[in-house]
């Protein structure tokens, strides 16, 4: 097998963490670089754990030579605290990791963004979404792939209202998730880890794709 590297962006956060998981299991990598800001309990000799505060990425830079870059940062404004510190996660990282990959030589960037992404909305969330979807995008590697899932739903550690109402109306209103409807439908993280995984991984097309919530479940139902 030839050797191939993948960097993942967000392993300590519930879809990233799904989503190294079947980085490991697919075969397709020699070696995952995986930057964080704690050690993670993962033992697996394809690992290769960077420690950073994420401040100063210039100086880890030579470490994050990839040829496929898996990102899945995001936050909440009521986790961020502030709408700045929300960029930073949401905008600001991705972006700068985006470019010091492609100086490294990277070949390919999977964003995990949002349903609804749109950067010229005046919903903050989803501006800022949008306008990283952008400026990604607009990087010349040979693939971005863009995935927009629903509402995430998984075993977090911290509680979320939203996502517990989701699992209700879930469970008793499935029947409303139908023709228009479909694709805002909640969505399990470890599917959409699964489809990160399965486009990203088998190295195919070019330029820059866009999958939207109902195609990446259907995508990561079957793997």
């Amino acid at each position: 097998m030839a050797e191939r590297t993948a960097l993942i962006l967000g392993a300590t956060g519930l879809t990233g963490g799904f989503l190294l998981t079947e980085l490991i299991r697919s075969g397709a990598y020699t070696r995952i670089i995986v930057p964080a800001r704690r050690q993670i309990s993962i033992n697996n000799p394809l690992l290769d754990q960077v420690v950073t505060d994420f401040n100063n990425l210039d100086a880890i830079k030579h470490r994050l030579k990839a040829d496929d870059v898996y990102c899945c940062l995001g936050t909440t404004i009521a986790v961020a605290k502030t709408k700045e510190a929300f960029r930073f996660v949401d905008y600001e990282l991705p972006l700068a990791f985006a470019k010091i990959a492609l100086e490294n030589g990277a070949k390919s960037f999977n964003l995990m963004s949002s349903i609804g992404a749109n950067a010229n909305t005046s919903n903050f969330y989803l501006k800022t979404k949008g306008e990283v979807e952008r400026d990604i995008a607009a990087l010349p590697f040979e693939r971005v792939n863009i995935f927009r899932p629903g509402m995430l739903l998984g075993p977090r550690k911290e509680h979320r209202q939203g996502e517990s109402i989701a699992k209700v109306v879930m469970g008793g209103l499935g029947f409303m998730w139908k023709g228009p409807l479909k694709k805002y439908k909640p969505i399990e993280s470890e599917t959409v880890a699964k489809a990160m995984a399965a486009i990203g991984a088998s190295n195919e097309g070019r330029g820059v794709s866009y999958f939207e919530s109902a195609e990446i479940e259907e995508i990561g139902v079957i793997r």
